[in-house]
Protein backbone atom coordinates (compact mmCIF):
# COMPACT_ATOMS: atom_id res chain seq x y z
CA UNK A 1 0.00 0.00 0.00
CA UNK A 2 2.79 2.41 0.91
CA UNK A 3 4.59 1.63 -2.35
CA UNK A 4 1.45 2.46 -4.35
CA UNK A 5 1.02 5.70 -2.42
CA UNK A 6 4.62 6.62 -3.07
CA UNK A 7 4.20 5.94 -6.81
CA UNK A 8 0.98 8.00 -6.89
CA UNK A 9 2.68 10.88 -5.11
CA UNK A 10 5.58 10.75 -7.54
CA UNK A 11 3.25 10.77 -10.53
CA UNK A 12 1.24 13.62 -9.03
CA UNK A 13 4.39 15.66 -8.36
CA UNK A 14 5.61 15.09 -11.92
CA UNK A 15 2.32 16.15 -13.49
CA UNK A 16 1.96 19.07 -11.08
CA UNK A 17 5.47 20.20 -11.97
CA UNK A 18 4.71 19.90 -15.69
CA UNK A 19 1.44 21.78 -15.25
CA UNK A 20 3.17 24.58 -13.32
CA UNK A 21 5.86 24.79 -15.96
CA UNK A 22 3.23 24.97 -18.71
CA UNK A 23 1.31 27.67 -16.86
CA UNK A 24 4.53 29.60 -16.32
CA UNK A 25 5.36 29.38 -20.03
CA UNK A 26 1.88 30.59 -20.97
CA UNK A 27 2.12 33.45 -18.47
CA UNK A 28 5.56 34.49 -19.75
CA UNK A 29 4.28 34.35 -23.33
CA UNK A 30 1.34 36.61 -22.44
CA UNK A 31 3.68 39.04 -20.69
CA UNK A 32 5.95 39.12 -23.76
CA UNK A 33 2.93 39.80 -26.01
CA UNK A 34 1.75 42.64 -23.79
CA UNK A 35 5.25 44.14 -23.67
CA UNK A 36 5.54 43.84 -27.45
CA UNK A 37 2.19 45.53 -28.01
CA UNK A 38 3.02 48.33 -25.59
CA UNK A 39 6.38 48.84 -27.29
CA UNK A 40 4.73 48.82 -30.72
CA UNK A 41 2.24 51.48 -29.62
CA UNK A 42 4.98 53.62 -28.14
CA UNK A 43 7.18 53.30 -31.21
CA UNK A 44 4.37 53.89 -33.72
CA UNK A 45 4.32 57.57 -34.70
CA UNK A 46 1.28 59.31 -33.24
CA UNK A 47 -1.31 60.54 -35.73
CA UNK A 48 -0.86 64.26 -36.32
CA UNK A 49 -4.16 66.16 -36.58
CA UNK A 50 -2.79 68.18 -39.49
CA UNK A 51 -6.24 69.02 -40.93
CA UNK A 52 -9.30 69.21 -38.67
CA UNK A 53 -12.94 69.85 -39.57
CA UNK A 54 -14.61 71.48 -36.58
CA UNK A 55 -18.42 71.17 -36.64
CA UNK A 56 -18.94 73.40 -33.62
CA UNK A 57 -22.71 73.61 -34.13
CA UNK A 58 -25.32 71.29 -35.60
CA UNK A 59 -27.97 73.97 -36.03
CA UNK A 60 -28.81 75.20 -39.52
CA UNK A 61 -31.30 77.57 -41.12
CA UNK A 62 -31.61 75.34 -44.22
CA UNK A 63 -33.22 71.88 -44.46
CA UNK A 64 -31.19 70.02 -47.08
CA UNK A 65 -32.62 66.53 -47.32
CA UNK A 66 -29.28 64.75 -47.63
CA UNK A 67 -27.51 66.52 -44.74
CA UNK A 68 -25.25 64.09 -42.86
CA UNK A 69 -24.54 66.30 -39.83
CA UNK A 70 -28.01 67.11 -38.56
CA UNK A 71 -29.35 69.19 -35.66
CA UNK A 72 -29.42 66.40 -33.07
CA UNK A 73 -28.27 68.87 -30.39
CA UNK A 74 -28.14 72.64 -30.05
CA UNK A 75 -25.01 72.57 -27.88
CA UNK A 76 -22.10 74.93 -28.51
CA UNK A 77 -19.03 75.05 -26.28
CA UNK A 78 -18.27 78.22 -24.32
CA UNK A 79 -15.83 80.36 -26.30
CA UNK A 80 -12.95 79.94 -23.83
CA UNK A 81 -13.33 76.13 -23.84
CA UNK A 82 -13.32 76.08 -27.64
CA UNK A 83 -10.15 78.18 -27.62
CA UNK A 84 -8.55 75.77 -25.16
CA UNK A 85 -9.32 72.85 -27.47
CA UNK A 86 -7.90 74.64 -30.50
CA UNK A 87 -4.71 75.42 -28.58
CA UNK A 88 -4.38 71.73 -27.69
CA UNK A 89 -4.77 70.79 -31.37
CA UNK A 90 -2.21 73.39 -32.41
CA UNK A 91 0.33 71.96 -29.98
CA UNK A 92 -0.19 68.52 -31.56
CA UNK A 93 0.52 69.81 -35.07
CA UNK A 94 -2.75 71.10 -36.56
CA UNK A 95 -2.01 73.19 -39.68
CA UNK A 96 -5.47 73.56 -41.20
CA UNK A 97 -8.76 74.21 -39.43
CA UNK A 98 -12.05 74.12 -41.29
CA UNK A 99 -15.15 75.53 -39.59
CA UNK A 100 -18.42 73.88 -40.55
CA UNK A 101 -21.79 72.92 -39.14
CA UNK A 102 -24.71 72.87 -39.31
CA UNK A 103 -24.37 76.42 -40.51
CA UNK A 104 -21.38 78.13 -38.83
CA UNK A 105 -22.78 81.66 -39.27
CA UNK A 106 -25.93 80.81 -37.29
CA UNK A 107 -24.20 81.27 -33.91
CA UNK A 108 -24.17 84.97 -32.94
CA UNK A 109 -24.24 86.01 -36.59
CA UNK A 110 -20.81 84.46 -37.01
CA UNK A 111 -19.15 86.31 -34.14
CA UNK A 112 -18.40 83.11 -32.19
CA UNK A 113 -16.60 81.62 -35.18
CA UNK A 114 -14.99 84.93 -36.05
CA UNK A 115 -13.39 85.19 -32.61
CA UNK A 116 -12.08 81.63 -32.87
CA UNK A 117 -10.63 82.42 -36.30
CA UNK A 118 -8.95 85.56 -34.98
CA UNK A 119 -7.60 83.54 -32.05
CA UNK A 120 -6.04 81.02 -34.44
CA UNK A 121 -4.35 83.76 -36.46
CA UNK A 122 -3.16 85.88 -33.51
CA UNK A 123 -2.63 84.09 -30.19
CA UNK A 124 -1.93 80.83 -32.04
CA UNK A 125 0.00 82.60 -34.78
CA UNK A 126 3.12 80.59 -33.89
CA UNK A 127 1.33 77.47 -35.22
CA UNK A 128 0.80 78.96 -38.72
CA UNK A 129 -2.73 77.57 -39.03
CA UNK A 130 -4.66 78.04 -42.26
CA UNK A 131 -8.37 78.67 -41.73
CA UNK A 132 -11.29 77.81 -43.98
CA UNK A 133 -15.09 77.85 -43.68
CA UNK A 134 -17.89 75.84 -45.26
CA UNK A 135 -21.21 77.71 -45.27
CA UNK A 136 -24.48 77.80 -47.16
CA UNK A 137 -23.77 81.52 -47.54
CA UNK A 138 -27.21 82.79 -46.62
CA UNK A 139 -26.27 84.37 -43.26
CA UNK A 140 -22.96 85.93 -44.31
CA UNK A 141 -22.93 89.71 -44.04
CA UNK A 142 -20.38 92.15 -45.43
CA UNK A 143 -19.85 93.58 -41.96
CA UNK A 144 -18.52 90.16 -40.89
CA UNK A 145 -16.24 89.97 -43.91
CA UNK A 146 -14.92 93.43 -43.14
CA UNK A 147 -14.20 92.52 -39.51
CA UNK A 148 -12.81 88.98 -39.85
CA UNK A 149 -12.07 88.43 -43.54
CA UNK A 150 -8.35 89.16 -43.30
CA UNK A 151 -7.94 86.07 -41.10
CA UNK A 152 -9.80 83.67 -43.46
CA UNK A 153 -7.81 81.80 -46.08
CA UNK A 154 -10.68 80.11 -47.90
CA UNK A 155 -14.47 80.31 -47.85
CA UNK A 156 -16.53 77.52 -49.41
CA UNK A 157 -20.18 78.08 -50.24
CA UNK A 158 -22.39 75.04 -50.78
CA UNK A 159 -24.24 75.14 -54.08
CA UNK A 160 -26.08 72.07 -55.37
CA UNK A 161 -27.97 73.76 -58.18
CA UNK A 162 -28.28 77.00 -60.13
CA UNK A 163 -32.01 76.36 -60.55
CA UNK A 164 -34.37 77.78 -57.92
CA UNK A 165 -36.86 74.92 -58.16
CA UNK A 166 -34.13 72.31 -57.72
CA UNK A 167 -32.82 74.13 -54.66
CA UNK A 168 -36.36 74.15 -53.26
CA UNK A 169 -36.69 70.38 -53.75
CA UNK A 170 -33.32 69.79 -52.10
CA UNK A 171 -34.19 72.07 -49.17
CA UNK A 172 -31.39 74.53 -49.78
CA UNK A 173 -33.41 77.55 -48.76
CA UNK A 174 -34.95 79.28 -45.76
CA UNK A 175 -38.52 80.17 -46.57
CA UNK A 176 -39.88 81.02 -50.00
CA UNK A 177 -37.90 84.24 -50.40
CA UNK A 178 -34.42 82.74 -50.37
CA UNK A 179 -32.46 83.32 -53.57
CA UNK A 180 -29.53 81.00 -53.00
CA UNK A 181 -27.81 81.71 -56.31
CA UNK A 182 -27.99 85.48 -55.87
CA UNK A 183 -26.42 85.15 -52.42
CA UNK A 184 -23.72 82.90 -53.84
CA UNK A 185 -22.74 85.59 -56.33
CA UNK A 186 -22.76 88.26 -53.63
CA UNK A 187 -20.47 86.24 -51.36
CA UNK A 188 -18.19 85.60 -54.31
CA UNK A 189 -17.80 89.37 -54.82
CA UNK A 190 -17.04 89.89 -51.13
CA UNK A 191 -14.34 87.20 -51.25
CA UNK A 192 -12.58 89.19 -53.95
CA UNK A 193 -13.03 92.46 -52.07
CA UNK A 194 -11.69 91.07 -48.78
CA UNK A 195 -9.03 88.80 -50.28
CA UNK A 196 -10.42 85.38 -49.41
CA UNK A 197 -9.94 82.37 -51.68
CA UNK A 198 -13.37 81.29 -52.95
CA UNK A 199 -14.50 77.66 -53.17
CA UNK A 200 -17.74 75.90 -54.10
CA UNK A 201 -18.99 72.60 -52.64
CA UNK A 202 -21.60 70.53 -54.50
CA UNK A 203 -23.35 67.33 -53.41
CA UNK A 204 -24.39 65.25 -56.40
CA UNK A 205 -27.85 63.77 -55.82
CA UNK A 206 -30.93 62.62 -57.70
CA UNK A 207 -32.21 66.18 -58.16
CA UNK A 208 -29.09 67.66 -59.79
CA UNK A 209 -27.53 64.60 -61.41
CA UNK A 210 -28.47 65.79 -64.92
CA UNK A 211 -27.76 69.49 -64.41
CA UNK A 212 -24.88 71.13 -66.28
CA UNK A 213 -22.69 73.22 -63.96
CA UNK A 214 -19.69 73.97 -66.15
CA UNK A 215 -20.62 77.43 -67.40
CA UNK A 216 -21.71 78.65 -63.97
CA UNK A 217 -18.61 77.31 -62.23
CA UNK A 218 -16.27 78.77 -64.84
CA UNK A 219 -17.96 82.17 -64.51
CA UNK A 220 -17.58 82.13 -60.71
CA UNK A 221 -13.92 81.04 -60.92
CA UNK A 222 -13.52 79.20 -57.61
CA UNK A 223 -10.03 78.01 -56.68
CA UNK A 224 -11.63 74.61 -55.99
CA UNK A 225 -14.96 73.03 -56.90
CA UNK A 226 -15.37 70.12 -54.50
CA UNK A 227 -17.93 67.65 -55.82
CA UNK A 228 -19.22 64.99 -53.41
CA UNK A 229 -21.33 61.91 -53.95
CA UNK A 230 -24.37 61.93 -51.65
CA UNK A 231 -23.35 60.00 -48.54
CA UNK A 232 -25.64 57.98 -46.25
CA UNK A 233 -24.72 57.72 -42.57
CA UNK A 234 -26.77 55.77 -40.04
CA UNK A 235 -28.20 57.95 -37.31
CA UNK A 236 -27.77 61.14 -39.35
CA UNK A 237 -29.59 60.75 -42.67
CA UNK A 238 -30.38 57.02 -42.66
CA UNK A 239 -31.87 54.56 -40.17
CA UNK A 240 -34.45 54.77 -37.40
CA UNK A 241 -32.68 57.35 -35.25
CA UNK A 242 -31.95 59.76 -38.11
CA UNK A 243 -33.51 63.20 -38.50
CA UNK A 244 -33.29 62.87 -42.29
CA UNK A 245 -33.98 60.13 -44.81
CA UNK A 246 -31.54 60.75 -47.65
CA UNK A 247 -32.29 57.52 -49.52
CA UNK A 248 -34.24 59.41 -52.19
CA UNK A 249 -31.19 61.63 -52.83
CA UNK A 250 -28.65 58.85 -53.19
CA UNK A 251 -26.91 58.27 -56.53
CA UNK A 252 -24.85 55.23 -57.47
CA UNK A 253 -21.13 55.26 -58.09
CA UNK A 254 -21.77 54.88 -61.83
CA UNK A 255 -24.13 57.87 -61.88
CA UNK A 256 -21.61 59.92 -59.95
CA UNK A 257 -18.84 59.02 -62.39
CA UNK A 258 -21.04 60.03 -65.32
CA UNK A 259 -21.62 63.43 -63.70
CA UNK A 260 -17.85 63.83 -63.36
CA UNK A 261 -17.27 62.89 -67.00
CA UNK A 262 -19.69 65.59 -68.15
CA UNK A 263 -17.77 68.17 -66.10
CA UNK A 264 -14.22 66.93 -66.66
CA UNK A 265 -13.34 70.14 -68.51
CA UNK A 266 -13.72 72.27 -65.36
CA UNK A 267 -10.18 72.86 -64.12
CA UNK A 268 -11.24 73.53 -60.53
CA UNK A 269 -13.05 70.18 -60.22
CA UNK A 270 -12.05 68.08 -57.18
CA UNK A 271 -14.25 64.94 -57.00
CA UNK A 272 -14.87 62.80 -53.93
CA UNK A 273 -16.85 59.58 -54.05
CA UNK A 274 -18.16 57.93 -50.90
CA UNK A 275 -15.19 55.56 -50.83
CA UNK A 276 -12.75 58.46 -51.17
CA UNK A 277 -14.45 60.57 -48.53
CA UNK A 278 -15.13 57.99 -45.82
CA UNK A 279 -12.46 57.80 -43.07
CA UNK A 280 -10.24 60.41 -44.76
CA UNK A 281 -11.51 63.35 -42.68
CA UNK A 282 -10.82 64.25 -39.07
CA UNK A 283 -14.26 65.35 -37.91
CA UNK A 284 -14.57 67.14 -34.58
CA UNK A 285 -18.07 67.61 -33.20
CA UNK A 286 -19.63 70.25 -30.97
CA UNK A 287 -18.20 68.60 -27.82
CA UNK A 288 -14.74 68.33 -29.44
CA UNK A 289 -15.09 64.59 -29.90
CA UNK A 290 -13.66 62.95 -33.00
CA UNK A 291 -16.34 61.14 -35.00
CA UNK A 292 -15.44 57.67 -36.24
CA UNK A 293 -17.41 56.81 -39.41
CA UNK A 294 -15.83 53.43 -40.16
CA UNK A 295 -18.98 51.46 -39.35
CA UNK A 296 -21.27 53.58 -41.51
CA UNK A 297 -22.29 55.83 -38.63
CA UNK A 298 -20.70 58.48 -36.42
CA UNK A 299 -19.26 56.96 -33.25
CA UNK A 300 -17.75 59.64 -30.98
CA UNK A 301 -14.47 59.42 -29.12
CA UNK A 302 -14.07 60.95 -25.69
CA UNK A 303 -13.71 64.72 -25.81
CA UNK A 304 -10.13 65.85 -26.36
CA UNK A 305 -10.84 68.44 -23.65
CA UNK A 306 -11.11 65.55 -21.17
CA UNK A 307 -8.56 63.00 -22.38
CA UNK A 308 -6.17 64.99 -24.57
CA UNK A 309 -5.74 65.05 -28.33
CA UNK A 310 -3.66 61.88 -28.71
CA UNK A 311 -6.02 59.70 -26.72
CA UNK A 312 -9.07 61.04 -28.56
CA UNK A 313 -7.37 60.47 -31.91
CA UNK A 314 -7.02 56.74 -31.18
CA UNK A 315 -10.80 56.41 -31.53
CA UNK A 316 -11.19 58.77 -34.49
CA UNK A 317 -11.15 56.13 -37.24
CA UNK A 318 -8.99 58.51 -39.26
CA UNK A 319 -7.18 56.91 -42.19
CA UNK A 320 -4.11 59.07 -42.74
CA UNK A 321 -3.16 57.24 -45.93
CA UNK A 322 -6.64 57.79 -47.41
CA UNK A 323 -6.34 61.47 -46.48
CA UNK A 324 -3.06 61.75 -48.37
CA UNK A 325 -4.29 59.74 -51.36
CA UNK A 326 -7.39 61.91 -51.86
CA UNK A 327 -5.17 64.99 -52.05
CA UNK A 328 -6.01 66.28 -48.59
CA UNK A 329 -2.79 68.28 -48.51
CA UNK A 330 -2.71 71.19 -50.96
CA UNK A 331 -1.97 74.91 -50.70
CA UNK A 332 -4.13 76.02 -47.77
CA UNK A 333 -2.71 79.47 -47.08
CA UNK A 334 -4.08 82.18 -49.38
CA UNK A 335 -0.76 84.02 -49.32
CA UNK A 336 0.93 80.98 -50.88
CA UNK A 337 -1.64 80.31 -53.61
CA UNK A 338 -0.68 80.96 -57.24
CA UNK A 339 -1.64 84.48 -58.26
CA UNK A 340 -3.54 83.23 -61.32
CA UNK A 341 -6.04 81.52 -58.98
CA UNK A 342 -6.90 84.70 -57.13
CA UNK A 343 -8.62 87.96 -58.09
CA UNK A 344 -6.54 90.39 -56.10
Amino acid sequence: MSERLAVANAVFRRYATNACNAISRIFLTLVRILIYRKSARENTPATVPISVNYHFTRRCNYSCGFCFHTAKTSFVLPLDEAKRGLAMLAKEGMKKLNFSGGEPFIKDGGRFMGELIRYCKTELGWADISVSIVSNGSLIRETWMRKYGEHVDMLAVSCDSFDAETNRKIGRQQGARTDHVAKLNEVREWCTRYKIAFKINTVVNTYNINELFSEHINNLRPVRWKVFQCLLLEGENAGEDALRDASRFYVTGEEFEEFLRRHSGVKALVPESNDTMRDSYLILDEYMRFLNCRNGKKEPSASLLDVGVRQALRDSGFDERAFQERGGVYVWNKNQMPSNQLDW
